[in-house]
């Protein structure tokens, strides 16, 4: 693998620097470094950061290849400057077994667009009635570390105790999809004004506010680690906030689109907007924003839910829930956090590579841009603004809220482990 000298980069938004990259690591970071058998990129006023990791990718594969699959989702987690992303359980079949999470584990690995660990099943066919192999699907090749029923909540809290108590072995987490199944039944969209003018279900801030509650309670009690997938709204961010000041090991997470968009959409019955949790009012997106700044949510995760076009073009009712997010999720953050001064460049950075990194130990990516760390990088043109062109996605799908938008940045460069995935914004 030939050098690579990443010339002029605002390596974190900080001064222009040049970064040497060496076969799989960096070799070098510093100025005026030689050119001398190295293939050079101009960076001239672009930001570096280390590669992206996301935490909430669904790439349904197996059993739902006509929405996506593993390679054309690490395509484009790779166009989104991502290299490392967790794959979510709820597969057909289910990945609850170590055969299943072996699978996904392994075709990522054969198509190397960007690493995939897989999320295990909390419980077996995620029915939330009986715990899957939690130990198996560790210690299996794939080495599972999370455990989500993402799509579905965990709701009885024996069974939440006793995937709490059985991952604390190995020091795993539980990712919990914080959704009081009672308190949703029939739900279409947040509860609220909006609901009630437009007659369609609510579904109250509560149903999310009183697992989140339950759950902190529980990993304090068994003394184990919790992470909350798509938090959205003011009051979970204060239950959340409470449980760190009381030394409650939670981590918690905020989507792209719960820090841009809201329930206002809705009134154009358009199912694109249709997804859970769903769209918030300004007031819970503005508290998610100066909770992502503060550090009450650790972390940036896509909740990517691709769908075919059949299940989103449809009426509401009937739709599909869910939103493609990898190709878009760092120009929604530029937006809502940079730009409005909120987040600096090394601020995301953390937010969205290193913390997630370390909440879900995946080795080598979040790590510093620096000598002798993997070279698993992504260059951001952030002074570019144009709008969202779905046509182009390297998704399978397109459901995406964000079609003709104008958003800011654009990546143009991904690195995993020295190797270009994806050059001038185009796929290797």
């Amino acid at each position: 693998m030939s050098k690579i000298l990443i010339r002029g980069a605002k390596v974190l938004g900080g001064e222009p620097q040049d970064v040497l990259i060496d076969g799989e690591v960096i070799e070098a970071v510093g100025t005026g470094l030689s050119e001398e058998g190295a293939t050079v990129v101009d960076a001239t006023g672009k930001v570096l950061l280390p590669g992206l990791v996301d935490l909430h990718t669904h790439l349904r594969e197996p059993g739902r290849e006509d929405s996506e699959t593993v390679l054309t989702g690490t395509r484009a987690a790779a166009c989104g400057g991502y290299t490392a992303v967790f794959a979510m359980a709820n597969t057909f079949p289910v990945a609850d077994t170590a055969g299943v999470v072996e699978q996904v584990w392994r075709l990522g690995r054969e198509h190397g667009y960007c690493d995939v660990q897989p999320i295990g099943a909390v419980t077996v066919g995620l029915e939330g009635k009986k715990l899957a192999e939690l130990g198996a699907m560790h210690e299996s090749a794939a080495g599972v570390t999370v455990f989500s029923d993402d799509g579905k909540c965990v709701d009885d809290a024996v069974i939440m105790r006793r995937a709490l108590e059985y991952v604390k072995a190995f020091g795993g987490v539980v990712a919990q999809h914080a959704q009081e199944p009672r308190l949703t039944e029939g739900a279409q969209m947040n509860e609220g004004v909006v609901s009630a003018e437009l007659g369609l279900g609510g579904w109250p801030a509560v149903a999310e506010e009183s697992i989140i509650a339950r759950d902190v309670l529980l990993a304090e009690h068994v003394g184990s680690r919790v992470h909350i997938c798509h938090l959205s709204t003011a009051g979970s961010v204060e239950i959340v906030r409470w449980a760190k000041s009381r030394g409650i090991d939670v981590t918690a997470e905020v989507t792209p689109h719960h820090l841009l968009l809201t329930d206002e959409l809705v009134r154009s019955y358009n199912p694109v907007y249709k997804v859970n949790p769903p769209l918030r009012t300004e007031r819970d997106v503005l508290a998610l924003r100066e909770a992502l700044a503060d550090g009450t949510i650790d972390i940036v995760a896509t909740d990517h839910a691709p769908h075919p076009h059949e299940d989103k073009d449809c009426e509401w009712a009937a739709a599909a829930m869910g939103m493609v997010g990898l190709e878009t999720a760092l120009s929604v953050v530029q937006e809502t956090m940079v730009e409005t001064g909120l987040l600096d460049w090394a601020g995301v950075a953390d937010r969205m590579s290193r913390t997630p990194a370390r909440i879900g130990r995946a080795t080598g990516h979040g790590r510093p841009v620096s000598a002798g760390e993997p070279a698993n990088l992504t260059l951001v043109d952030t002074e570019y603004r144009g709008p969202v062109d779905p046509a182009g996605f390297a998704s399978r799908s397109r459901n995406t809220p964000y079609e003709g938008r104008e958003l800011p940045g654009r990546v143009t460069h991904t690195w995993l482990r020295g190797k270009a995935t994806l050059v001038d914004g185009k796929l290797t």
